[in-house]
């Protein structure tokens, strides 16, 4: 094969034709406009002559800007369904010549081909990600009729993504994945993007290649070798198979990982941090932190755990040591061993509920509906026996958390205020900034993140209690909307106080926050002010909720429940612990965040008198930070060489795509793609303020630097991108949706495909900051 396979549409479905044997390429007939205008009645006849006008057809666009190495041009063009007779033939080809502008170049062409019926199932695939260049097989589907579904990203649809040479896919898609496989030893070395169609009954499939073109890739993400991602993939499957076998300290069979249970990676850090957040979040919470707070509220002994893996940089819970944190310290080893096995079944068989399993899997403490929900263990095989000696053990750990004098929050919230008070004098010292950073962090583990996962938990606790009172009809569901409005945390002060206070006095309580808490990149609120707080004139802010007060039945009932459950407060205390529980949570993240913040600016001053930009301090990990504070190696070696490897690794994180639960290691190789797991188009981040257009809504001002949200990823919204938008969301379409292309070509960040559920919560924000590469959105106000 001499001459190139790539060229127009209808040109490269003709040079290809001969070649392909892995699915079937539609006859065609193809004209250019030069042609069409010369002799319109001479095109119609090629096409009655070649095909039969009598249909059905497809009319397709075959722009010579279409297609090409550079711009795809995707969805850009009209194309006609269902086209049948001589008239309509003509009345199409007008039409889609007219969608390529006033002035069409004469080389420009329509492809006809017949239309396919009896679809099964039709979609796009892609030989690399296209946000990364990594060797994946990217394949979106649409079952039914509508071959256009998938580009016009209308629907959410089914996406797999599976690494090259690999075959972990239902059986339907092997045969796509050996035509990409054929296409590859075609046209080597170009990443390719195709559309394609599955047709006929399951016992006689017939697949259809619709289209073949270059996969527009930036160029920072050139592809990545198949056999150096390959091994990237297997170290990963091994670690998991590994971490999945029994353990002598541990109760359950295996385990599965995710990045949303427990600790929440995913939302706090993202799924491909940068090496710093990752180290910073690991040192401070999950290494030891987490398991010695738990074990300090009376929970199983989990420390010398680490909670995160690190799977080719991307944070991953191991949930079987999350289950076994939960299981209360005094409980009998027999049934722990299978409450553990219960709860990994559970969430294997219904992996939606990883960001919630101690709402919906995991039994952590006692509640006044206890009893009644504690019953869904007796279809899973335990006893009235077990199910009672469960509830004695949470009853026990959870009146020593809410107990009115002694309660463990109370201890846990005297800490946070010495933590204010040991940050204060670190800041007044002499102490170098290597120094200052050292003690800034270490306090922060002890006085800080230490008791800030106690009063998470006292806070989660709070929460579970406030449902029960609404599941025991104590409360009504307008009482528990109340009760929350009435609650004064750090966010409800935040908001009030962005307009109350003059822009001094709020970033002298405010300025430490940033909006990636442990991104060195991110910005402070006073480095950046007018980023983040705009042009806001002081005025009069949101009221607090007001008070909550209890009716005389209501106290009666709680009275007599409380007795009842033989827990260790009398109602009033309970009502104080429910607000504090929830107020103090966020507290005490804003006090230690404040320790982190200001350690990552010294950081970044340090560090660029040495010569390193907060993004080269970005990959180093701050295990330097400690090495350093105890040894005479020269900083600027220490700090480099910890770049460089991180930047090495990080790289390799970028190129690893993984589910966000994994239960098997062959997940490692395919997975179907969660219908609410959002596509991150580039590795780009913006910050910027939210713009919702409703569906068939244009506006032209207001949209330059903003973060735009429509329903759909349909290529009608591409005059979006003639305004200097600075981001895109949208509640359906998938990563190989017309939108998710474009983006990518014009390398904005765009998060597609996020659900409805979450598109709406972050459509309610008034900014937000999109970190593409780290895969996590932060609401900025």
């Amino acid at each position: 094969m001499t001459a190139p396979l790539l060229s127009s549409k209808a040109g490269t479905l003709r040079a290809l034709e001969p070649h392909v044997t892995r699915a079937r390429i539609l006859p065609q007939a193809s004209f250019t406009v030069a042609q069409w205008r010369a002799d319109t009645d001479a095109a119609i006849a090629l096409v009655e002559t070649t095909l039969g006008c009598d249909g059905p057809l497809i009319v397709r666009s075959s722009a010579r800007n279409e297609d090409g190495p550079a711009v795809s041009m995707a969805g850009a063009f009209a194309s006609i369904l269902d086209v049948r007779g001589a008239a309509a033939v003509r009345d199409a080809t007008r039409e889609v010549i007219a969608s390529y502008g006033p002035d069409p170049d004469d080389d420009d062409a329509v492809l006809i081909q017949p239309m396919l019926q009896d679809v099964a199932f039709s979609g796009v695939a892609f030989t690399h990600d296209p946000t990364t260049g990594a060797p994946y097989r990217v394949l979106s589907l649409q079952r039914g009729s509508d071959t256009t579904a998938v580009t016009a990203g209308t629907d959410a649809g089914e996406t797999f993504v599976v690494a090259a040479g690999r075959r972990e896919a239902p059986e339907d898609l092997l045969p796509i994945l050996d035509l990409l496989e054929e296409l590859e030893r075609l046209i080597p070395d170009q990443p390719l993007d195709i559309e394609f169609a599955v047709c006929g009954d399951e016992g006689a499939p017939h697949l259809y290649l619709l289209q073949a073109r270059p996969l527009v890739l930036s160029i920072t993400n050139a592809a990545m070798p198949r056999d150096d991602h390959a091994k990237i993939l297997d170290k990963i499957a091994t670690r998991i198979a590994d971490g999945q076998r029994a353990h002598p300290y541990l109760r359950g069979r295996s385990t599965v990982y995710g990045v949303m249970p427990d600790w929440n990676p995913a939302e706090i850090i993202g799924t491909r941090p940068r090496p710093l957040a990752l180290s910073l979040y690991r040192d401070l919470l999950t290494d030891r932190t987490w398991a010695y707070q738990r074990h300090n509220y009376g929970y199983r002994n989990l420390r010398s755990f680490p909670l995160l893996q690190s799977f080719a940089g991307q944070p991953y819970v191991d949930v079987r040591l999350s289950f076994n944190s939960f299981i209360p310290g005094d409980l009998d080893e027999g049934i722990a061993d299978r409450l553990v096995d219960h709860y990994i079944d559970r969430l294997v068989q219904a992996p939606r509920l990883h960001d919630k399993i101690e709402f919906e899997i995991v039994f952590s403490c006692y509640t006044l509906d206890l009893p009644e929900r504690i019953k869904v263990l007796e279809q899973a095989g335990f006893s009235g026996r077990e199910r009672k000696a469960l509830q004695r053990s949470l009853r026990t750990l959870t009146n020593r958390v809410i107990e009115q004098k002694r309660g463990l929050w109370r201890l846990d919230a005297q800490k946070i205020d010495i933590l204010g008070q040991r940050h204060d004098t670190v800041a007044a010292s002499d102490l170098t900034p290597l120094e200052r950073i050292y003690w800034l962090l270490e306090d922060c583990k002890r006085y800080g993140t230490l008791p800030f996962a106690g009063l998470a938990r006292a806070g989660f606790i709070a929460v579970q209690m406030l449902r029960s009172l609404v599941a025991t009809g104590v409360f009504s569901q307008a009482d528990y909307d109340g009760f929350m409005r009435s609650v004064d945390t750090v966010s409800g002060q935040f908001s009030r106080d962005l307009v109350r206070l003059d822009r001094s006095s709020f970033l002298s309580r405010y300025g430490h926050l940033r909006p990636g808490t442990y991104d060195i990149r991110s910005p402070r609120y006073d480095e950046r002010p007018d980023l983040y707080l705009g042009d806001r004139d002081r005025g009069i802010g949101p009221e607090h909720g007001g008070d909550f007060g209890l009716s005389l039945a209501q106290m009666r009932a709680l009275r007599s429940l409380l007795a009842r459950h033989k827990l260790s407060v009398d109602v009033v205390e309970l009502m104080e612990f429910l607000h504090a529980g929830i107020e103090m949570r966020e507290y005490a993240k804003f006090v230690f965040s404040r320790n982190l913040s200001d350690a990552m600016a010294i950081f970044a001053d340090w560090g660029k008198s040495l010569g390193f930009s907060a993004e080269d301090l970005s990959y180093a990990n701050i295990g330097v930070v400690t090495e350093l504070n105890a040894c005479t190696d020269d900083p600027s070696e220490v700090i480099g060489h910890s770049i460089e490897q991180g930047r090495r690794r990080y790289a390799e994180t970028l190129r690893v795509w993984l589910p966000p639960v994994i239960t098997d290691p062959r997940q490692v190789y395919g997975f179907q793609v969660s219908e609410s797991e959002p596509n991150f188009v580039t590795q780009r981040e913006v910050t910027g303020p939210v713009v919702q257009l409703r569906p068939g809504e244009t506006r032209t001002t207001g949209l330059e630097g903003a973060i735009v949200f429509i329903p759909s990823a349909d290529p009608g919204y591409d005059w979006l991108f003639s305004h200097a938008i600075g981001g895109l969301v949208t509640a359906f379409g998938g990563a190989n949706s017309h939108m998710a292309i474009r983006a990518g070509e014009l390398q904005l960040p765009a998060v597609i495909g996020a659900g409805e559920v979450i598109f709406e919560r972050w459509a309610k924000a008034q900014r937000l900051h999109i970190d593409c590469a780290g895969r996590r959105i932060e609401r900025i106000s």
